[in-house]
């Protein structure tokens, strides 16, 4: 073996003395004996020796198993699953604490020193029980979750998965027309939509980034996995015996998480075949070595660049949505709030696709911000069915401590399990928030298909919802 090393040594000295550049002896020696040494260094990685064992490559040993056609998609699976659990089952406790000094201790308090100074009550609600209480909920409910999914997604990336998802949904991807890299766009949309779409610059292709930021809002965001555990907890969980309540309740939001994906899937085909016309691209993935995630950097990138910079946009548009929504419960025409009167003047159609006015004035006035959809549709419910003793007033939003309570209000409110099944699918495809639809337009710079990118989900929700409706109605 030496031998041979040594011939192989001597043949490449005399191929680069052939093609030697003027550079110098010492210096040209040097880049000659690095090379070799690199080369080296790779063939007894490669190369076994006769009679000898090969060598265990970690590396290769991960690859194979998150690569492969047969374990790579469970995997990947299992790892998002448990990304989504440690998210969700993590940001309890600090949702909860920051909601009980915003809104139990602060709001309060804020309420006494505006009674103190005099402001008009009119005023006052407008500012505390609605600009206040607006911005006070979308914080409590956003920043959590997306301070423990960013950092988490962040990780995963440094350490070298992600292009290993993008590497095993290429395929998939590229039969509908779409972009590998969407993957991990989707995978990023999870955690905010807004963050999915500005992802979407990883790909090189303006029609298949198009594409991609179209069908983004197909992935749960953090805003809407409240509403979905609540709403399964009550419907799906009071189907079943109360010991398979959790495990069925865990199973519908999983589900309705997997139909994003195959939501995703089929209109990014349906794109592809129609206005956004066009052949896949092929795009060259190196999938980079496993290495130890930064963890400094990593924090910086996710809190500072990702988590407060969309939590902040959240913000500047949920002020102004907890304005409309104190304005429409408490400014009456007619002996009736704008409110109520909306409620009952959409609850015909409403009714007719399975939902209720109730929920579509809280999908409207609540564009800004998912995270507020629960608390303004116990508001409205309380205030269209003339509910007493529940709530903080007219116009001011509220939650329940526990599923029981909220159960009951909605009962009360009229809904059943098929108005809360329509609401999970409505949930998912419901149009964008405002943050998501500005930050659609900032990275398209076109109003077309922002418009699109809006509506889009909207229609689909909708035929959805008649669709299940229909078959409900049929087979009840």
């Amino acid at each position: 073996m030496t031998e041979i090393n040594k011939n192989k040594r001597e043949l490449i000295l005399a191929s680069a003395n052939k093609y030697r550049w003027d550079i110098g002896e010492n210096l040209h020696d040097s880049i000659i004996e690095s090379i070799y040494k690199d080369a080296e260094e790779i063939s007894s990685k490669v190369v076994s020796r006769d009679g000898s064992k090969p060598k265990f490559d970690v590396d290769a040993f991960v690859d194979k198993l998150v690569t492969s056609r047969w374990t790579g998609f469970p995997l990947m699976f299992v790892i998002l699953a448990v990304v989504f659990w440690l998210t969700i089952t993590g940001a309890n406790y600090p949702s909860a604490m920051i909601a009980s000094f915003l809104i139990d201790t602060a709001h309060p308090w804020l309420k006494q020193i505006v009674a103190g100074a005099g402001i008009p009550w009119w005023l006052d609600g407008v500012l505390i029980d609605g600009a206040y209480l607006a911005m006070a909920w979308v914080i409590s409910v956003m920043l959590p979750p997306m301070a423990i999914f960013f950092p988490m997604f962040t990780l995963l990336e440094d350490f070298g998965y992600l292009p290993r998802v993008a590497f095993n949904m290429d395929s998939l991807y590229r039969k509908v027309g779409a972009h590998g890299k969407q993957a991990l766009t989707m995978s990023m949309g999870f955690g905010c939509n807004a963050a999915g779409v500005i992802a979407a610059r990883i790909i090189d292709s303006p029609r298949e980034r198009l594409i991609a930021i179209i069908t983004n809002n197909f992935s749960l965001c953090n805003g809407r996995w409240p509403t979905q555990i609540l709403i399964a907890t009550i419907f799906i969980g009071g189907l079943v015996s109360p010991v398979f309540a959790g495990a069925a309740s865990a199973a519908a939001v999983v589900l309705i998480a997997i139909l994003g994906i195959v939501f995703s899937l089929i209109v990014s085909w349906g794109l592809s075949k129609t206005v956004l016309k066009g052949e896949a691209s092929t795009f060259s993935l190196e999938l980079p070595p496993y290495r130890p995630p930064r963890i400094l950097q990593t924090l910086y990138t996710s809190l500072i660049d990702r988590t407060i910079f969309v939590l902040w946009r959240a913000v500047v548009f949920a002020v102004p949505a907890g304005v409309v929504i104190w304005l429409v419960a408490n400014i009456h025409i007619g002996g009736l709030s704008i409110a109520e009167a909306f409620i009952n003047w959409a609850d015909p159609f409403a009714l007719f696709i399975g939902l209720n006015g109730v929920i579509i004035l809280a999908y409207v006035i609540a564009i800004p911000a998912n995270e507020i959809i629960i608390p303004t549709v116990l508001m409205l419910t309380v205030l269209s069915s003339k509910l007493s003793g529940v709530g903080g007033g007219t116009g001011v939003m509220f939650e329940l401590d526990n599923a029981a309570d909220v159960a009951s209000v909605l009962q009360a409110g009229g809904w059943t399990v098929l108005t809360g099944i329509n609401l999970m699918l409505f949930s998912l495809l419901h149009n964008p928030c405002s943050t998501t639809i500005f930050t659609i337009y900032k990275e398209t710079k076109n109003v077309k298909w922002t418009v699109v990118s809006t509506l889009l989900p909207v229609l689909l929700g909708i035929m959805v919802c008649f669709f299940v409706t229909q078959l409900w109605r049929i087979f009840a």
